[in-house]
């Protein structure tokens, strides 16, 4: 007893030793790359932030940490812009529907990010490469745009701006930004009355870049091609995905000193709980493996069903398993079953939504039986096997 004390004590004052070294030592740059409006670090994007109204005036900021989709099926989104900058973003088809959509009705869409994704890859036939550094200077930028002074060449460190658009639909891509070795660095993509831009690297619009001159004015030009005032609903799925409720370890593991100080008292307890067990560790008895009566159990279940006929049940069991898998696959409430519910999942489904209308149709009628017959259950299995064969 008098030994563990003195462990105690001495972990207890080493513990204290290193929290008072760790409180007084000079916190280090974090360069870590969130690109989020709250952090003031240097590849966040808080000055951007609190100075986007000087960019496009009169515009109204709503921030969204949710998936496109989710943002446009909740809202009422209106004409404006759409603002994502990230390190890498992944869309879907019925993200970029509804964004192709909002951008149709004279809407603009602002992509800032190292990689698109492989849907938009595939779709705007693009690819993001980074350019052979050859020495420390980097690559220069310029506009296109007459309009923006085309002589004028912005230069940048920290490898931003080595990135480039290495394929691009020249068909419909248009260029407004290369680098000094030609290669496009900024490009729209028109759709309807609106557009589509996409710059090969968000640190651009970071506050590393925003503090210097050149930096500010090259983000401030181009976001210049954005139309002033509507709604600029800015991303931030994108960068920090969807929002988490914070664990209760949350406050020790997000501040640096207290995260070691609580591995090193978890190893400590770790250590002492080995060396005991070294010490009074008893025999440990056989024990023999499982046996997997898997396929018993299955013939047994069938033979069952078999025997009541209870085709009720069985279908009862086959509209809570769709109900599931539309929740599941297609985030959509099942809670009710309106036009709304059926318009949303024959768009998500790609099924007609005369098909669609006619399920919920069936699932309505059987559920309201008593007794099924054979045929009534084949029936309903063959229409509800239909629509997981067709579904997107």
């Amino acid at each position: 007893m008098r030994d563990l004390k003195i462990y105690i004590a001495l972990g207890s004052l080493l513990l204290v030793i290193y929290l008072i070294a760790q409180h007084n030592k000079p916190l280090p740059v974090d360069w870590t790359p969130t690109y989020s409006k709250d952090d003031k670090i240097p590849y966040g994007t808080y000055l951007l932030h609190r100075q986007i109204n000087d960019i496009l005036p009169g515009s109204k900021v709503l921030v969204r940490r949710k998936p496109v989709f989710n943002v446009f099926q909740e809202e009422n989104v209106q004409a404006g812009n759409y603002l994502i900058i990230a390190g890498s973003i992944n869309l879907d088809i019925y993200d970029f529907k509804k964004l192709v959509k909002y951008m149709q009705a004279g809407s603009n869409v602002f992509i800032a990010t190292y990689y698109l994704g492989n849907f938009l890859n595939d779709t705007l036939k693009t690819t993001i490469s980074s350019e052979i550094k050859l020495n420390d200077k980097g690559y220069s930028q310029h506009f296109t745009n007459p309009s923006l002074n085309p002589a004028k060449k912005y230069l940048f460190d920290k490898d931003i701006g080595n990135q480039y658009f290495s394929k691009l639909d020249t068909t419909r891509a248009i260029v407004l930004a290369v680098n000094n070795n030609g290669h496009s660095t900024f490009i729209k993509y028109p759709f309807g009355k609106g557009a589509l831009y996409l710059m090969s690297s968000p640190q651009f619009f970071t506050n590393y870049n925003l503090i210097k001159y050149d930096g500010a004015d090259f983000a401030a030009k181009s976001m210049s091609y954005l139309s002033p005032g509507g709604d600029l609903i800015w991303d931030e799925f994108s960068a920090k995905g969807p929002g988490q409720v914070n664990a209760p370890l949350s406050v020790f593991l997000n501040i640096p000193e207290l995260k070691w100080a609580y591995y090193i008292a978890l190893f400590s307890l770790i250590a002492f709980v080995f060396f005991e067990i070294k010490r009074r560790q008893r025999i440990i008895p056989i024990i023999q493996p499982l046996q997997n009566n898997t396929i018993e159990f299955v013939n047994v279940v069938g033979q069952v069903y078999y025997e009541r006929k209870d085709h009720k049940n069985l279908i009862d069991k086959k509209i809570a398993y769709l109900f599931e898998n539309i929740r599941s696959r297609y985030r959509l409430n099942t809670n009710n079953i309106d036009e709304e519910f059926i318009t949303t999942l024959s768009n998500k489904t790609e099924i007609s939504r005369e098909a669609i209308q006619n399920l919920m149709a069936l699932v309505k009628h059987y559920s309201e039986l008593t007794k099924i017959s054979d045929q009534q259950l084949i029936e309903f299995n063959r229409e509800i096997e239909n629509f997981y064969n067709k579904s997107a």
